[in-house]
């Protein structure tokens, strides 16, 4: 298995695409701060190249996620269109109407449900569940679940997850998504759909989008994906036949980067683990 090539930023690599599709939190911003020179580098290439879609496991529509990142200072210079797995999932709830369906995940995702014919109801009444994440995540565990899981999977509820991530890093400190919910759900024997990242959904989605933004079809050669996350990001990438960038100083940072410098054999170490590949690498997204 080849090792990704080092790249010294995105300006050495941008004449070879024509799209990006980018990662949000991890490479972008931490939950907290936005990093200004990845910001620079999508908007450079927005610029200079062609569009930017940043494609991100958020669970809410995009329209939120657009006003999240303004606060945090990434404006529209940096990017052309925003797809979510919010985006895609709420096509997996419109199919399962009325429901009813029991909710796991804090308020703040609330507008994934909005406008579609579905009812909440308690656990004991559910045909299905939807799960966002946990309802607290910066206390609760998957393991917190556990129990009210095996009761679900024994009725055979299947569960519809809008966020694929199994972690996100906040601040300083890496936070459980509802991937770690769905991981706990399907080892303990239940069905679990998901529409984001590394799922086809989301990134038939993103090219559609892309398309749209260059008035004509995607070259898919000429794609390249932006990630931290090699569960999601890498794997979603590999499973298209996209090019793609690993930035390592993501969720992988701690195993990856030390002292600023990028240490490729990790690097290809974990890949190799994991059955993957990347063509580049990079410790941040710099131009």
């Amino acid at each position: 298995m080849s090792s990704p090539t080092l790249a010294k930023g995105l300006s050495a690599i941008a004449d070879r695409y024509d799209v990006v599709l980018c990662d949000v939190w991890g490479v972008i911003h931490n939950g907290r701060e936005s990093f200004a020179e990845a910001r620079d580098a999508l908007a450079r290439f927005k610029a200079e190249r062609g569009p930017v879609v940043l494609i991100t496991n958020a669970p809410r529509p995009h329209p939120p996620i657009i006003e999240q990142l303004a606060v945090l200072g990434v404006d529209a210079e940096c990017f052309s269109q925003v797809v979510t797995s919010g985006d895609a999932t709420r096509t997996l709830l419109a199919e399962r109407a009325p429901g009813p369906f029991w909710k796991i995940g804090p308020d703040r995702d609330w507008p994934l449900y909005a406008g579609l014919d579905v009812e909440l109801v308690p656990l004991e009444q559910a045909r299905f569940i939807s799960c966002t994440g946990p309802f607290d995540d910066e206390n609760e565990t998957p393991d917190d679940y556990r129990d009210r899981f095996r009761d679900a999977v024994g009725r055979g509820l299947p569960m519809i997850c809008a966020n694929p991530d199994i972690v996100v890093q906040r601040g300083d400190s890496l936070i459980y998504c509802g991937g770690a919910l769905a991981e706990l759900y399907e080892a303990l024997g239940g069905q679990v759909l998901m529409a984001g990242k590394p799922h086809p959904a989301i990134y038939e989605l993103a090219l559609q989008t892309a398309s749209s933004e260059l008035g004509r079809p995607v070259e898919r050669s000429r794609v390249l994906c932006i990630g931290d996350g090699l569960p999601t990001d890498i794997r979603g990438a590999n499973a298209q036949a996209l090019d793609v960038l690993f930035v390592a100083n993501g969720i992988h940072g701690k195993e990856t980067v030390r002292d600023g410098v990028l240490d490729l054999a990790i690097v290809e170490h974990l890949l190799g683990v994991e059955g993957l590949t990347a063509t580049w690498a990079m410790p941040d997204l710099v131009w």
